[in-house]
């Protein structure tokens, strides 16, 4: 039996940490809401900024469906042969109205303090222009319109995972929710 699970969080969050973990010890396959628009702007030749990402989101939603990249997504997911998948990045309620049709899908949300999810940006450095990002700067940026229903999405998650300690609580709270799931590690990653 496939189980899928979606991440839904604040950007920098860790929600990619939790993701990598469930493919490293888990054998997840994973897949990034975002990995679409990665593959156009790199075909356009334009950096992935977060700008690019949100404008460009914005205007394949407006022209093809506010659920558009969930389709893509729920689609990849069908292709993929891993008993269990990871969606990292949902963020509308469209996005889960079309995932939650999936079966085994499981909602998860992952938060974290402000201030310690500024500072894990700044560390990334994840995509351009980031390591210059002012605290104002990332504040506001939750107002984008591809930031604004996270908060939303996330109160109709099933499960929570507070990100504000160590990588070690962190991974012992995705182990526990795990087992819950009934899902074991994989057997050479235990």
């Amino acid at each position: 039996m496939k189980i899928i699970i979606g991440l839904v969080g604040e950007q920098a969050a860790g929600k990619g940490t939790v993701a990598s973990y469930l493919e490293e010890k888990y054998g997840a396959a994973k897949i990034r809401f975002s990995d679409s628009l990665f593959d156009i702007l790199k075909r356009l030749h334009l950096p992935p900024r977060r700008e690019h990402l949100v404008t460009l989101s914005e205007i394949l939603r407006a022209a093809f469906g506010e659920d558009l990249l969930s389709r893509v997504v729920a689609d990849d997911a069908f292709s993929i042969p891993n008993e269990l998948l990871v969606i990292d990045g949902v963020r509308r309620l469209d996005d889960l109205a079309t995932l939650e049709k999936l079966p085994e899908f499981r909602l998860i949300a992952i938060e974290a303090t402000v201030e310690i999810r500024y500072e894990r940006l700044k560390k990334r450095g994840e995509k351009p222009g980031e390591t210059e990002l002012t605290f104002e700067e990332f504040v506001k940026s939750h107002d984008l319109p591809t930031e604004k229903t996270i908060a939303e999405v996330a109160r109709l998650a099933t499960e929570k995972i507070i990100n504000n300690g160590s990588r070690e609580d962190l991974h012992s709270q995705i182990d526990s929710l795990l087992r819950k799931f009934g899902v074991a590690k994989v057997a050479s990653h235990q």
